[in-house]
């Protein structure tokens, strides 16, 4: 046993003066190619001092990088995320230069930008030629993971030995999309997971589950984690009693969405005992919470994000890496929008101003600062975990749900899989991994370039007002831009406030995808197909014919509510399951889902779902995306559930898993199998279920 310790001490040493002696030969590179950079004197040294203060100055960096970038971070929690990703690199040169300072002999100097420059190569060949090294020593990184267990198991309570639950949400990855990309290769942690390969054993199932009409992150978490999505009709919506446009990814609307959510179900979510939510739009009542959307808003220290935070960014090395990742994040999208543009490939939206650096953050930063929150939860014990990873979604809403460019972030979602399935080996309890969707994505070319003209151009036209010459673009709202500005600390700007008319008696026209709503804010109450046809009587005909529309929803006098279409089409909502009219190419349940949005307090006066093809998936976006969903139709409302064969089937055979709510109420169940703290309620519905 004494020489085993040895030998760990050995290779341990080994390592450390293997990377020490790289850095000081990539010192020396920079100071021979960079003109700003001098490690000799005025006068000229001899080759073995020039070596000597390399050596002196990459120590002192290293040692310095160890000891004060740890404080740095601790003082720096308060700083956004974003903000301290770009002070990296300052950071690391102000640390290089301070290390070259406490040479006692012929100091070096180096230009500050220069030292920006000399210290993210030095911090990234360390970080590399470590990782090097360690790969050769097959125990490692499996002792690394001990120690870091270890140390989390004596600094906290005793953990139970029942198993925890993480739960990690692959957001806008459809049932069809996972499937796909296991057959070709990309996910062969999924796909060893489902017994697919040689030797593979199955440990998990697939289940597809079909989505609420608001086929959304907003509406779709906020079920699964709170237990209820009772009246939210889109991703953003006009309330008449408030007179304001509520956005599910605005940090104000998450926070009173949560809170009546709260109310509707009689808890406080899934986490609300021993739980961490980390990179959500919601809490799900945790108490450990790092880059929440509901709690962006506060100034608080729950809204401090240290989990993860500081324990990815104390290590100047992930640091750097993150930083470089990020950078060349930018230069791959800028490099594929060239390509596609330059190809003429259609369909296409732009891709240019900040959105390169609003998808970097989603791709990069916000999946390593998350993937390590939940390391750290695991390695803390904790009973229930529930991330979500919204990098696919960013980058399919812009290049299409099939396309290269979102396989690629597959390919890189299912290598973090991988981590925290051996995270999860070295963890102090047991963990079951439980991976889920919360929506599909649905391809289409947009509403604008089919047709020139908007929805709300088509409603204008409707209503007899004038119509701009030129179609304007509708701006694309997604989680990852809400999460950018979260990260920042400053307000969401809302789209939905674009579009408020100049007068009251002019109608509100939002869009959640291929979903559109019609509010008009001059009358207190939901208008009926009676007053909207009295008050404009050209504006429901010109919406239910138009090509691009599959059908609308409205009150009605005489029988509660119709849906329309084409033609003069007009279905109650009472004989819709025996005449679908225009639901028919939306497929089972698109009845029972129009139903329920109807009975919503908030629904607007008329809402409009695009066409939909069913021979080939496609809808049409009413907001610049080229991979939507909101509404109804294709992929975008058929997610996916893939759990542990450990746990009960989510449904009896035959039956089908609808509704986010449904999906809350399994995952409490499992939650219960596992033996763990329970949410406060428990009706007889969810012990049926």
């Amino acid at each position: 046993m004494r020489g085993v310790r040895w030998r760990r001490v050995a290779s341990q040493v080994g390592r450390s003066v293997a990377v020490w002696a790289v850095s000081t030969l990539t010192m020396l590179v920079l100071a021979g190619i960079l003109p700003d950079f001098r490690l000799r004197s005025a006068d000229g040294d001899s080759a073995t001092d020039i070596a000597v203060k390399a050596a002196f100055g990459a120590g002192a960096f290293g040692l310095l990088s160890a000891v004060v970038w740890p404080l740095l971070v601790r003082l720096l929690l308060l700083v956004p995320a974003l903000v301290l990703g770009l002070l990296v690199f300052f950071l690391n040169g102000a640390l290089l230069l301070l290390a070259l300072r406490l040479d006692p002999g012929e100091r070096g100097t180096a230009a500050p930008e220069t030292a920006v420059v000399v210290a993210a190569v030095m911090s990234a060949v360390a970080s590399a030629t470590g990782a090097a090294l360690a790969v050769r020593d097959d125990d490692a990184y499996r002792r690394r993971l001990y120690r870091l267990s270890d140390r989390r198991r004596r600094s906290g309570p005793p953990c139970p030995s029942t198993p925890g639950t993480v739960f990690l949400q692959l957001d806008g990855v459809g049932h069809d999309v996972l499937l796909d990309a296991v057959a070709k290769g990309l996910m062969p942690t999924v796909a060893r997971w489902l017994g697919i390969g040689d030797g593979a054993r199955t440990t998990h199932r697939l289940s597809p589950w079909r989505t609420d009409w608001s086929s959304q992150t907003g509406a779709s978490q906020l079920g699964i984690l709170h237990g209820s999505n009772h009246d939210v009709p889109a991703f953003r919506w006009y309330e008449k009693d408030t007179r304001e446009v509520v956005v599910c990814n605005r940090p104000t609307s998450a926070a009173e969405l949560q809170r009546r959510a709260a109310g509707y179900a009689g808890h406080d979510g899934l986490l609300a005992v021993d739980g961490a939510s980390r990179g959500n739009l919601f809490s799900g009542g945790a108490g450990q919470q790092a880059l929440v959307l509901s709690i962006a808003g506060r100034r608080s220290r729950e809204n401090r994000s240290r989990a993860g935070y500081f324990a990815y960014f104390s290590d100047p090395a992930n640091a750097v890496r993150t930083a470089l990742s990020f950078v060349a994040e930018v230069g791959r999208e800028i490099g594929q929008s060239t390509r596609t543009r330059l190809g003429k490939q259609r369909p296409r939206v732009s891709r240019g101003g900040l959105y390169p650096l609003v998808r970097a953050f989603a791709t990069v930063v916000e999946r390593d600062v998350v993937v390590a929150a939940v390391t750290g939860d695991m390695l803390a014990g904790r009973t229930a975990v529930y991330a979500d990873l919204v990098a696919y979604d960013e980058v399919a809403h812009h290049s299409g749900p099939a396309s290269r460019d979102a396989q690629k972030v597959l390919e890189r979602l299912d290598r973090s899989l991988a981590l925290i399935e051996n995270v999860a080996e070295h963890a102090p309890r047991p963990y079951r991994i439980v991976v889920l969707s919360d929506h599909g994505q649905s391809p289409g070319e947009t509403f604008r370039s089919r047709y020139g003209l908007t929805l709300g151009d088509l409603v204008r036209a409707g209503c007899g007002l004038p119509v701009p010459r030129r179609a304007e673009r509708t701006r694309s709202g997604t989680e990852a831009r809400a999460a950018v500005r979260a990260a920042l600390r400053i307000p969401v700007a809302e789209h939905g406030e674009e579009h408020r008319p100049t007068r009251r008696s002019e109608p509100i026209v939002l869009a959640s995808g291929n979903l559109g709503l019609v509010s008009f804010p001059d009358v207190t109450h939901r208008m009926s197909k009676e007053e909207i046809d009295a008050r404009h009587p050209a504006l429901l005909p010109t919406l239910a014919n138009h090509p691009g529309i599959g059908f609308l929803l409205v009150r009605s006098d005489e029988h509660g509510g119709v849906v329309l279409g084409a033609y003069g089409a007009e279905i109650p909502l009472a004989d819709l399951d025996d005449n679908p009219g225009p639901l028919a190419p939306f497929g089972p349940g698109a009845a029972d889902a129009v139903r329920r949005t109807h009975s919503f307090p908030h629904t607007a006066d008329i809402m409009v779902n695009s066409f939909h093809d069913p021979a080939d998936g496609e809808v049409l976006a009413f907001e610049e995306q080229i991979g939507s969903h909101g509404g109804l139709g294709g992929e975008q409302g058929k997610p996916f559930l893939l759990s542990p064969l450990g746990f009960s089937p989510p449904v009896d055979e035959g039956e089908e898993l609808v509704g986010a709510e449904h999906v809350h109420r399994v995952l409490r169940r499992w939650m219960r199998e596992s033996d763990g703290p329970q949410v406060p309620l428990e009706s007889s519905e969810e012990r049926a279920a």
